[in-house]
């Protein structure tokens, strides 16, 4: 039946029907690239030490805002030595886009927090890369960047 209205009305039913699972399997891509965003997020504002551990792949490499390169050593003895302090991340216009084994995530979030005894609250701009590494996906680069104060964009 498919077939007949496909021919009726001029619609190439194959390509239709390859195109279903290639927009499900994005979709669920998405799905799971937004469940590694929110439990980053949550190890982060926790301190969740494996948690954080376990999205890092071992060949890390992070900027922080303020110019530092980073690699999973240091981001994880930062982590245990407790001087950074989150108590919220809120993202906005987050934007995930995934190619073949690589998702990249860009967005903006609103942070409070400190860092000793420096306040790091503010608007940021970040790009968090995953790559998907023996079926699992790993954060293998992040850049944040500090946004001026009362800018949207």
């Amino acid at each position: 039946m498919l077939l007949l209205v496909g021919c009726v009305l001029g619609i190439p039913v194959a390509a239709h029907a390859a195109s279903v699972p290639l927009l499900h399997r994005e979709d669920r891509l998405h799905k799971e690239i937004e469940n590694l965003e929110s439990q980053w997020r949550m190890a982060v504002v926790q301190n969740d030490v494996a948690a954080i551990n376990r999205l890092l792949a071992d060949d890390y490499l992070g900027i922080n805002p303020n110019g530092t390169l980073e690699t999973k050593a240091d981001a994880m003895a930062q982590r245990r030595s407790g001087t950074v302090k989150i108590s919220s991340i809120e993202p906005d216009n987050v934007k995930i886009r995934v190619y073949g084994d690589t998702a990249v995530v860009t967005s903006q979030v609103d942070v409070e927090g400190r860092d000793g005894d420096r306040d790091i609250s503010g608007r940021y701009h970040y790009t968090r890369v995953y790559s998907r590494r023996d079926g699992e996906w790993k954060v293998v680069s992040f850049e944040a960047s500090r946004m001026p104060p009362g800018s949207k964009h």
